[in-house]
């Protein structure tokens, strides 16, 4: 039996919560906020707050396992809108993330010697070093989730964009952890039996040293579960004279390439293709739009990005940084092909000139000709909404837990 702990309700969190559920290995699951849509709370908060509170809902099954420590997280939610961002300053904030994550890891950690019958712990990066130590004086074994590139090649490559874009520096949170942060990421790493990562260029990125006699598991995420593709919404596909009009969605960071994107639209100079830019900006909205005329679209809920993925013919992802940009397969999903980066950790995804294309990171000009071959090639676009469509389905969570729960099964049966 396992303690799983990460204080936040990403989809890859609540499918392995469930997934360990179901094997029978979850004795508890730690996390901030675990959100019943049934509650009284539910009815009475302001729509805002619940469609934010949404996002944490777990999986009825576990809810009785659960163990919720949400006032530190429910504060960092609302700081913002009640005027104390302060308290949310990145480390060292009393809300911050990082205060978030070293509170649960605390707490995790005190509880294990009451657990006689626990044999290890799950937890997430930055979450995860008091629990592990406590578990290695216990002998229980420890599995860590790393869901991005591992630290000291995520910062070199982000340190080099900040020379590369100087004006794009402040969007690159990632160069600005401290040096203890990153002390705590080594020690993490270094204390795991078994490392999960979502991608092949995670898998790459850890250090050969640190890894010595550990275990990796790649377990790359599921689709959302979509109907059979709508070729109704791609009847636009016969409009010759309508632009081509690509996707980008993430936040607006050139951790996600939207530089070289911007610059790939400059040197394409084409007046039959249009950007269009969904997200959250890291910076004024007016920095991006004096880079660019794009059309710019705020975040919304999934079944909303959707809709526009629907209205869209290409998805762009040239990111420098990722661990497994889970929006490529959406937009595959939705009948998009891709041009990625094998940085955006997708790599699996593509099959060259079916199902998209993939270009080198901090190539503006490979961008460019990927995206005029779409522009030249239209009459290519039918084959490949359906071939990305089918190859994303394949990807299911399903999947995903399977390969975590075999990996932490095994390892449990051959260790004393």
């Amino acid at each position: 039996m396992l303690i799983f702990s990460h204080p936040t309700g990403n989809a890859y969190t609540r499918q392995a919560a469930l997934a360990l559920w179901e094997a029978e290995l979850l004795q508890e699951f730690w996390t901030a906020i675990s959100w019943n849509p049934d509650s009284a709370a539910a009815r009475v908060l302001p729509s805002k707050l619940q469609k934010q509170f949404a996002r944490r809902t777990f999986a009825p099954q576990i809810r009785e396992k659960t163990r919720p420590h949400p006032w530190r997280e429910v504060g960092r939610l609302l700081a913002p809108a009640l005027g104390l961002g302060s308290l949310t300053r990145h480390e060292t904030g009393y809300l911050s993330v990082d205060a978030v994550f070293r509170s649960l890891d605390r707490k995790v950690a005190a509880r294990l010697r009451h657990l006689p019958q626990l044999r290890g712990v799950y937890c997430g990066e930055d979450g995860a070093l008091e629990t592990f130590r406590s578990a290695q004086k216990l002998g229980l074994r420890r599995y860590y989730d790393l869901p991005i590139a591992y630290w000291e090649v995520g910062g070199q490559l982000l340190s080099q964009e900040a020379q590369r874009w100087p004006e794009w520096e402040p969007t690159l949170v990632g160069t600005r952890d401290s040096p203890a942060k990153l002390a705590r990421k080594v020690e993490e790493l270094s204390l795991a039996n078994i490392v999960f990562v979502p991608s092949q260029f995670v898998r790459d990125s850890l250090p050969a040293a640190i890894m010595e006699g550990k275990t990796c598991c790649v377990a790359e995420f599921g689709t959302p579960e979509m109907s059979p593709l709508d070729t109704s919404l791609h009847e636009r596909d016969s409009d010759v004279n309508r632009p081509l009009r690509l996707l980008f969605a993430g936040s607006l960071t050139q951790r996600k390439g939207l530089a070289d994107l911007f610059e790939a639209m400059r040197l394409l100079g084409r007046g039959d293709v249009e950007l269009v830019v969904m997200g959250a900006p890291v910076a004024p909205l007016e920095f991006y739009q004096r880079q660019l005329s794009f059309r710019y679209e705020p975040p919304r809920s999934q079944a909303d990005v959707f809709r526009l993925m629907q209205q869209c013919d290409v998805f762009i992802l040239p990111s420098i940084v990722e661990g497994r940009a889970l929006v490529q397969q959406e937009a595959m999903a939705c009948g998009l092909p891709l041009i990625v980066t094998p940085n955006a950790g997708g790599e699996d995804l593509i099959e060259e000139g079916r199902t998209g294309f993939l270009v080198p990171i901090r190539s503006p000009h490979s961008l460019a000709e990927k995206i005029s071959w779409f522009a030249d090639n239209r009459q290519e676009l039918p084959e490949m909404r359906q071939a990305a469509h089918n190859k994303a389905v394949k990807y299911t969570w399903q999947s995903y837990g399977q390969k975590i729960v075999a990996a932490i099964s095994h390892d449990l049966e051959s260790s004393p």
